[in-house]
């Protein structure tokens, strides 16, 4: 079989990103306008909110805990909170008043999302959230899609580690391709220490998918009963992760933003299997911050190959802390929004809204690239 990578056509690539380097650096800071930041005094919300300050913008901290928001406020004086609940149409209202957009990181998503992207185009703002909850993202694109393109308001779902970056590293992978046959996304974490939010999140999506499992195939996504563990394969992960044991069938958020925009109908998504032995573990403990940044040990790496009959390419990310990442995702998206600096409106994937390859290079700081002289991907029964 002929193995066509991007290692050769990252001359192309490189172009692609270099030629945005200049213009990123010239729009890194925003321009003090306000974002709200709803959860924000959640794990990822905190990451988010630093983020943006970093990045030139005011946060403006909302959630529907008075006392953790006046906590969290304290520790960042001169930034203004207000108390918002999604059920509360009118408090959130009055909770987007003066904001320029809105990241919504309140899990579980399959409550919140729709309530705050009902308010954001109230507002006439744009929304982005950092769910991975498959379900939540799927009502997304069903509910909003007619409506945000007809206010031309920008819905990004899954701007965060799951959806949004593999998103971004498949819409990369494809380059110049139109379409292709499959897309595999794994996932090779150290280590999976889940939030509190990430724990909640993934009951409400067991509870509606009672007792089915979700896979995207031949070109839709289907529930599906299955009694049997889920399949395990060697995934040859580039060094320093190196070979590891992966579940196949592990569905992540990607089935539903790869295919939102890309003609590709397989779709599938790995886990290390260290990693989903600490998720499911009953007693998993949560983050533990271990730097001035707040991110915990965790290391990640991407490994994304598309295929087109013989031909593969494949597009290697990795960095760390999958929570603390989806912080630079989200803010660079908004960035980007209020900027202009989109490819369309309406509810989009980052892959769809965004130029991926540029993207991905204005995450540099907090994301490595690499190409791969081979693919790995398992063969599709």
């Amino acid at each position: 079989m002929a193995f066509q990578t991007l290692a050769r056509a990252w001359p192309l690539l490189e172009d692609l990103l270099s030629r945005s380097f200049g213009r990123h650096e010239e729009q890194q800071m925003g321009s003090g306008q306000t974002v709200a930041v709803f959860g924000a005094y959640g794990h990822t919300g905190r990451f988010v909110e630093t983020e943006l300050r970093h990045r030139g913008f005011v946060p403006l901290l909302l959630g529907r805990d008075a006392g953790r928001l006046e906590a969290l406020a304290a520790s960042q004086p001169g930034l203004e909170h207000r108390v918002a609940s999604a059920d509360d149409p009118a408090s959130l209202d009055q909770a987007l008043t003066g904001a320029a957009a809105v990241v919504n990181c309140a899990g579980p998503f399959a409550s919140t999302a729709g309530p705050v992207i009902e308010a954001a185009l109230r507002a006439g703002i744009p929304y982005v959230d950092v769910a991975a909850e498959i379900e939540a993202n799927v009502d997304t694109f069903t509910h909003f899609a007619d409506r945000a393109r007809a206010a031309g308001v920008a819905v990004v779902p899954a701007m965060a580690f799951f959806g949004g970056l593999g998103d971004l590293l498949v819409t990369t992978a494809m380059g110049d391709w139109t379409a292709a046959d499959e897309a595999h996304v794994a996932y090779g974490l150290s280590s999976w220490h889940p939030t509190a939010g990430t724990l909640a999140s993934g009951t409400v999506s067991r509870d509606r998918r009672d007792g089915r499992r979700v896979r995207y195939s031949g070109g839709r996504l289907e529930y599906y009963l299955d009694e049997r563990d889920l399949p395990t394969l060697e995934w040859d992960f580039p060094p320093p992760l190196g070979p590891r044991t992966v579940l196949g069938g592990f569905t992540m958020a990607d089935v539903v933003t790869v295919p939102s925009h890309l003609s590709i109908p397989e779709v599938r998504t790995y886990m290390t299997t260290g990693a989903a032995r600490d998720l499911a573990a009953p007693d998993a403990p949560a983050p533990t911050a271990v730097d001035e940044l707040g991110r915990s040990a965790q290391t990640f790496t991407v490994d994304v190959v598309v295929r087109s009959g013989d031909t593969r390419r494949r597009v290697v990310a990795s960095g760390r802390d999958i929570y603390a990442v989806s912080a630079p995702l989200a803010v660079e998206a908004v960035h980007r929004i209020l900027g202009g600096r989109t490819r369309t409106s309406g509810v989009a994937s980052a892959g769809e809204i965004f130029d991926a390859p540029d993207f991905l290079r204005a995450l540099s700081a907090h994301v490595s690239l690499e190409p791969r002289q081979e693919s790995c991907a398992p063969e599709l029964a």
